[in-house]
């Protein structure tokens, strides 16, 4: 299987894992929930529909970014991920405030909670789920750099500390201190709007071309002028759409070279830059620089 088909296997698998595992989390905590009556899980119940909602928005958009470049999108489809991570962050934002509304309400009128035991077990099992998924994504992130898949995994980060909390939360209870449930849903709400400040950050940086890291850009700089027969490199931009980085480059030819050998050697720093770099998709031009000539030795 080569790289490309293995990325969007990768993608494709990733965005799946991610709908299931919130498709079950809905129905546990909805569960647990009605039977409790707790707001830490009716925050962590919020949170995981808004989840559901936002992983079905991530399967269609990797879906429409894996899609190949076009006539009308000669750059492919990839900043679909990055439209994706927006729509991510306002899903989470909106979950926030409705977290936070829950937990004010509930602190100025308290109620006792239901059976905590279901809700501890709903929890555990939410833990669980969502360390196996993140340590897929990781590997997802790793492989192929998705913006999509990462802005899921930075929410489901929130996720693991949130139901972390509710489960403190619900434990607390259990032991005599239920006052302390809507204190544990109102720090979790700001927990989760910061998230969303984060998701829509990194996602604006994709949509805004914003280039990529320095050490990353000198780094290809140095592939470049490492090529024998290339007396230099500069004006190298950089931008990333989906899992893809398109690079361009100028590169100082001597100008007395022939037009095929100035080709073969773009070529080869094309070549060594993507096989350090393979997400890489390189554009190289040539500039020709016109060496000194040899002093005429005196008679």
């Amino acid at each position: 299987m080569n790289q490309s088909a293995e990325h969007e296997r990768l993608l494709r698998l990733a965005t799946r894992a991610s709908l299931a595992v919130a498709s079950i989390l809905i129905l546990t905590k909805a569960i647990a929930w009605w039977i409790s009556g707790s707001v830490s899980l009716l925050a962590g119940l919020t949170d995981s529909v808004l989840d559901g909602f936002a992983s079905f928005l991530n399967l269609l958009a990797v879906h429409y970014a894996l899609r190949p470049a076009d006539e009308d999108h000669r750059y492919g489809h990839g900043k679909a991920e990055a439209l994706a991570g927006m729509a991510q962050a306002l899903f989470i934002a909106v979950s926030a405030l409705l977290v936070g509304g829950q937990a004010i309400e509930r602190l100025y009128n308290p109620q006792p909670l239901g059976d905590a035991e279901v809700g501890i077990a709903v929890m555990l099992l939410s833990l669980a789920l969502t360390l196996v998924l993140l340590a897929f994504q990781r590997k997802v992130i790793r492989v192929t750099g998705s913006t999509a898949v990462r802005a899921d995994s930075l929410h489901y980060r929130s996720d693991l500390l949130l139901n972390a909390s509710i489960l403190v939360a619900l434990v607390l209870a259990r032991f005599g201190w239920p006052q302390l449930d809507a204190f544990f849903g109102l720090g979790i709400a700001v927990y989760i709007l910061w998230s969303a400040v984060q998701i829509a950050r990194e996602s604006t940086a994709v949509l805004m071309d914003q280039e990529l890291p320095t050490d990353v850009s000198e780094h290809m700089l140095t592939l470049a002028r490492s090529v024998p027969g290339v007396l230099g490199a500069h004006d190298l931009r950089t931008r990333v759409s989906g899992s893809h980085w398109f690079v361009q480059l100028h590169l100082e030819l001597p100008g007395t070279l022939s037009l095929t050998l100035a080709h073969g050697l773009c070529e080869q720093v094309e070549a060594v830059i993507q096989q350090q770099y393979p997400r890489a998709e390189v554009l190289v031009h040539a500039d020709p620089v016109e060496q000194a000539a040899m002093p005429t030795p005196p008679n």
